[in-house]
């Protein structure tokens, strides 16, 4: 996921607020919505109000697969009002007589089920529960309107502010992990089940709107602008995201036509020269990893002080801190994270360490010894530092070892298959897995039969999923010894 700037981790802070609605809303005494009467009686099974991650159970929903988000905006900077018009497309998984979508603090005025007005209500923090008029067969496919409204907001992680956040602008835009789609559109909000997206985005001129995808022609009408974006390549949800501002768009392509479109917020134009390197980045990562995986690709570059750059999906965004360094981190995630992305939140090693990685990987190409850098890191590090697991680390721990420990374990797993194989297990986990979903276990798979070793799970039990230094025998193998 993000590059931290120091590595540095906000408090995690459970606020959020969420406020209710039904297609004829009732207030309550504490000023939310209900449904005036029961929601009618129809055959079938509720869907799961989540996806069953052990980190974040909430999170996502069950009963169904989303396909397609075609996401529709109106957002004026001089109210911060948002009026949204969505519909996601959804396979269902089971005879379905209500389902969730995920939506956080936005009032919905009414949901349409295959053009048929379907009863709403609220649960929990951000549950948007959906009665369909009739029953959804197993093995259909629906379309769920959802028109709403208000004022978006943002939530606090443990990565700092997430979700929809107003720049120093006036302007605005949505980023985060684990999740911050929900803030601004209805969503299954879990990784596992990814999905294509487009974004039909209206605004007053002069702003403009970078998203992710391949940009369209914008329409301009009346003082307002639509712009679309449209991404054909199924995406996991927290690595989309919109930006509003006086953007300034640079336009160029990769040699194989792949479109590049970078959008500069006012007073990032020092971000420039950096980013005109992605083609050259984008080059050499392919070499390590395989084709590169996306429809397009480019950068957003906030000018705000946030706690995080992302790799929002074609298009990372950056902080105003970001450096080459963090493009070459953000870049790599397009392989490792967008193209194959987690299965849970404890896998996030499969992002975080082999991006962190990659950045040694481009140091090594201008240079460095990275056995002598490893060794140096090794005998200085504290016990704080070995003492978190890389794999399976609990919740809240997500985003700290692998940005560190990280980059030791996946260089010295390096040195103990050799560079050989370690190369074609970069390239083969990117093609095997591409566009899907994995695990670390997984990985632990692949990575001991492409070896030889049939020890290697020791190795890597030492390593990734032990909260300790490893013993020598681990710690320096091969060319580390």
């Amino acid at each position: 996921m993000p590059r931290h700037r120091l590595l540095r981790i906000a408090a995690l802070l459970a606020v959020v607020a969420v406020a209710g609605c039904t297609n004829a809303p009732v207030p309550d005494a504490g000023g939310a919505t209900t449904t005036a009467t029961p929601p009618p009686q129809v055959e079938g099974t509720a869907g799961a109000a989540g996806m069953g991650d052990a980190y974040y159970p909430d999170d996502g929903n069950g009963g169904y697969d989303a396909l397609d988000y075609a996401v529709g905006i109106t957002y004026d900077p001089a109210t911060r009002n948002l009026d949204g018009d969505t519909t996601v497309t959804a396979k269902a998984s089971a005879d379905l007589s209500r389902f969730n979508l995920d939506l956080t603090g936005l009032r919905v005025s009414r949901v349409e089920v295959d053009g048929q007005q379907a009863e709403t209500r609220r649960e929990g923090r951000h549950e948007l529960v959906v009665i369909p008029k009739t029953p959804i067969s197993k093995d259909a496919t629906f379309k769920t309107r959802v028109v709403y409204s208000g004022e978006p907001e943002s939530v606090n992680s443990e990565l700092g502010v997430n979700g929809w956040q107003i720049a120093s602008s006036g302007g605005a835009f949505a980023a985060g992990e684990p999740h911050s789609a929900s803030a601004w559109y209805p969503v299954n909000d879990h990784p596992r089940d990814k999905a294509t997206f487009s974004v039909r985005a209206k605004v007053p001129d002069p702003w403009s709107v970078v998203s992710i995808g391949r940009e369209q022609e914008p329409l301009r009408e009346g003082g307002w602008t639509t712009y679309t974006w449209v991404e054909p390549t199924r995406v996991a949800s927290y690595a989309t995201t919109i930006g509003i501002d006086k953007w300034v768009f640079e336009r160029s392509q990769l040699p194989d036509g792949t479109p590049v479109v970078d959008a500069y917020a006012p007073g990032t134009e020092s971000r420039m020269p950096d980013e005109r390197r992605v083609p050259e980045v984008l080059a050499f990562l392919a070499e390590k990893f395989g084709p590169y995986p996306q429809s397009a690709a480019g950068g957003i570059f906030l000018n705000e002080d946030i706690g995080f750059s992302l790799e929002t999906q074609t298009r990372p965004i950056y902080a105003k801190w970001a450096d080459l360094e963090t493009i070459v981190h953000e870049q790599a995630h397009q392989w490792y994270g967008d193209s194959v992305s987690i299965e849970n939140w404890a896998d996030i090693c499969l992002n975080e360490c082999l991006a962190s990685y990659a950045q040694w990987l481009w140091d090594e190409k201008n240079g460095v010894d990275l056995d002598a850098r490893f060794r140096a890191t090794a005998s200085k590090a504290s016990d704080r530092y070995w003492d978190r697991e890389l794999y399976d680390m609990g919740e809240g721990n997500e985003f700290t070892a692998v940005y560190t420990k990280g980059q030791l374990a996946v260089h010295a797993l390096r040195r103990q298959i050799g560079d050989e194989k370690f190369d074609t297990l970069l390239k083969q986990w990117a093609a095997t897995h591409r566009d899907g979903n994995a695990t670390w276990p997984e990985f632990e798979d692949m990575a001991t039969e492409l070896s030889g070793q049939p020890d290697l799970r020791a190795f890597l039990t030492s390593w990734f999923r032990d909260a300790n230094k490893p013993e020598d025998r681990y710690l320096y193998p091969g060319t580390l010894r």
